[in-house]
């Protein structure tokens, strides 16, 4: 596990300056603080920072072909590279050393683009091949590992595994700009995090899961190229008892190919079905006790540590516990700082917490991450099936323009249950599939957005709805049946966006590298194969995966309700949060910017500090755009030892 950088010159071989590139790589420090290289020659600037796993003796980066015609530098683990090295032996490749790196070099020499084919695991890298002057760079199926990049006006491309290294670059021109795209604000605000492949700033960009990038030095710049998609055929004929002897199979499998370490290993347990399933299955494998931890909170409402120890004591693992209080709210700009982008997953405060325990006694740790999407455990994906089954009840001519018409005329009601709330059920039923899960999972929705943004933001916008996010991957998911939509949905977005974020960010600011087995991709594509009745089965989701692991965990683990890995924001912002929330929202720096609505923003804040609404995911919204643009964008670069800064700031 690595952080990765460089810059490639695509027009010529100009000179490429070795303190640039050194400070590009310093600025990752945190991912890796064991080594840090650099690779220069014209044209041609590559940095690597090293958290040793595998190899730890011989597996430095950049790393070179034999005649050193190919150099690489990688983040991430290539799970079946021993595999993969026996068959590039097979054709005659020889290794000098026993890291997966060296396995990406011979696969690139053998299939060209097409090695990530070969790959299975996480991953985002860069080649360079001077003999072909093609710069190529990939990213990993599921989006687990990070790329980013950006075309200057000069034709160099930088290139890192986190924005903060693109900013570090500044040449007589300044570097990348600074301009905030607002394409990129519409989508923050809508979902909480910018979609693949748009970056907040405009000059640069994500490279897209399960996409590559070719470049051929002095031709044009092409597209990305998506080299794999999940399939959802729900084709499958399997039973249920085979299904879960299968899963089981596969899941030990994934589960045992991530433990391959020469490092402490062990695994995150927060009591829930997937991280339990995780570390039921190493204790399964391991031949000796498998370390866990877990954080708990000081508010009951929160905490289910109890659960986690049950799962501790069945399986006698080394088991650390440690409380987090419940007003763990030091870490906010610190986390702007860490993310680069807006980022508004208030779980980040907890995810970095547990991380930071996990990396005092380990430095692999595997996560139960990605169980949801797959198997389907949201709880609002089996409210959306609820919803799809009324909205199919009727024709879409009828039905849109009838409760389109009911959801205008009818009084709203914000203040009572769900149930009572029959505007919103009305509108609803009026919009189309995509358009309600959009709705669904919105942090401010469409009427909400409308009423934040300025009249000038909205001119910017020209138009542009965060929805065009959902119905550019819905155009492209090949299937009609309402949870297979979604999962796809999720996938894409959500699992990408938010999820797998968070945890890049939180693990690498400790210098903690986390595995996703729930994420391996041959386990994904299996899943795709089965249909939705064995994933959601009435009112329980996850249903297969929770009967396949009914012989290894209790019935209090696998059936009680979700929790969650939430934080008591809406407690903050009317108590100890209340005067800071203030000064931000309605504060000088959010507008300066011109892009919001002064009496909208304190509509919000009043109303969440009267008690009479509940706006504290909207709020936190707005906070950490706020401390985005004070920390990233008015702050600058400079964030050279991460890790030990974020050690120092909570001492």
């Amino acid at each position: 596990m690595c952080g990765i950088t460089g810059i490639f010159d695509t027009r010529g071989t100009g000179a490429i300056a070795p303190e640039q590139l050194q400070r590009m790589n310093d600025s990752q420090w945190h991912r890796g603080p064991d080594e840090g290289s650099l690779h220069l020659e014209p044209g041609l600037g590559f940095g690597h920072r090293r958290l040793s796993i595998i190899d730890i003796a011989t597996g430095q980066q950049p790393l070179f072909n034999a005649d050193r015609s190919v150099v690489i530098v990688f983040n991430g683990e290539i799970y079946n590279y021993q595999s993969l090295m026996a068959e590039l032996q097979a054709l005659g490749y020889a290794f000098h050393t026993k890291s997966d790196t060296e396995c990406i070099v011979h696969a690139w020499e053998a299939w060209g683009p097409d090695c990530v084919k070969k790959l299975r695991g996480m991953f985002a890298f860069a080649i360079w091949d001077s003999s072909k002057q093609t710069f190529f760079i990939a990213r990993d199926r599921l989006g687990v590992k990070p790329m980013y990049y950006s075309l200057l006006d000069d034709g160099k491309l930088l290139f890192g595994s986190e924005m903060k290294s693109i900013l570090a670059y500044q040449d007589a021109q300044g570097g990348m700009r600074r301009e905030i795209d607002p394409l990129a604000v519409e989508e923050y605000f809508a979902l909480g995090y910018v979609a693949e492949p748009r970056c907040i700033f405009k000059q640069a960009k994500k490279l897209a899961p399960g996409h590559s990038l070719t470049i051929r030095r002095s031709q044009p710049i092409p597209e990305p190229v998506e080299y794999w998609d999940v399939h959802f055929t729900l084709d499958n004929k399997i039973g249920l008892d085979d299904a879960c002897d299968e899963l089981r199979e596969r899941l030990q499998e994934s589960v045992r190919l991530r433990m391959i370490a020469e490092v402490p290993l062990g695994a995150f347990l927060s009591g829930g079905v997937d991280s339990s399933a995780v570390v039921a299955t190493m204790a399964g494998i391991s031949d000796g006790p498998v370390n866990t931890c877990s954080i708990g909170f000081d508010d009951p409402k929160f905490n289910e540590s109890a659960f986690a120890q049950t799962v501790a004591d069945r399986y006698k693992t080394n088991h650390r516990l440690e409380i987090v209080k419940s007003d763990d709210f030091d870490l906010i700009d610190m986390l702007a700082r860490l993310y680069d982008e807006p980022y508004a997953d208030s779980s980040a405060i907890p995810t970095y917490r547990v991380c930071q325990l996990a990396r005092k006694h380990v430095t692999v740790a595997l996560s139960g991450d990605g169980g949801d999407e797959s198997f389907g455990g949201y709880r609002r994906y089996r409210m959306h099936l609820m919803e799809e089954k009324m909205r199919s009840a009727l024709p879409a001519g009828l039905r849109q323009p009838l409760f389109g018409m009911l959801g205008k005329i009818y009084p709203k009601a914000d203040w009572a249950p769900r149930m009572f709330r029959a505007k919103t059920t009305f509108q609803g039923m009026a919009r189309s599939s995509v358009e309600a899960y959009f709705h669904s999972v919105s942090i401010l929705r469409g009427p909400m957005r409308d009423q934040l943004f300025s009249q000038k933001f909205k001119a910017e916008l020209a138009g542009y709805d965060a929805q065009a996010v959902f119905d550019h991957h819905a155009a492209k998911s090949n299937t009609d049946d309402p949870l297979a939509l979604i999962q796809y949905l999720d996938t894409k977005t959500y699992l990408v966006g938010d999820i797998n974020t968070k945890v890049d960010r939180a693990s690498m600011a400790h210098s903690l590298e986390v595995r996703e087995p729930l994420m391996d991709h041959e386990l994904v594509e299996w899943l795709a194969t089965l249909p939705s009745h064995l994933k959601i089965k009435g009112q329980e989701g996850k249903y297969l995966f929770k009967k396949a692991m009914e012989p290894q965990l209790s019935e209090d683990i696998l059936y009680r309700p979700k929790m969650g890995f939430a934080v008591p924001l809406a407690r903050w912002f009317r108590g100890p949060l209340k005067q800071r929330v203030r000064d931000a929202i309605l504060g000088d720096r959010l507008a300066s910017t011109g892009w919001f609505q002064p009496e909208y923003l304190r509509h919000l804040v009043d109303g969440h500090q009267s008690g009479a609404y509940d706006y504290s995911a909207p709020l936190w919204t707005l906070l950490m755009f706020e401390a985005f643009l004070r920390q990233v964008v008015d702050g600058g670069a400079n964030v050279t030892g991460l890790a030990r800064q974020a050690e120092e700031a909570v001492a």
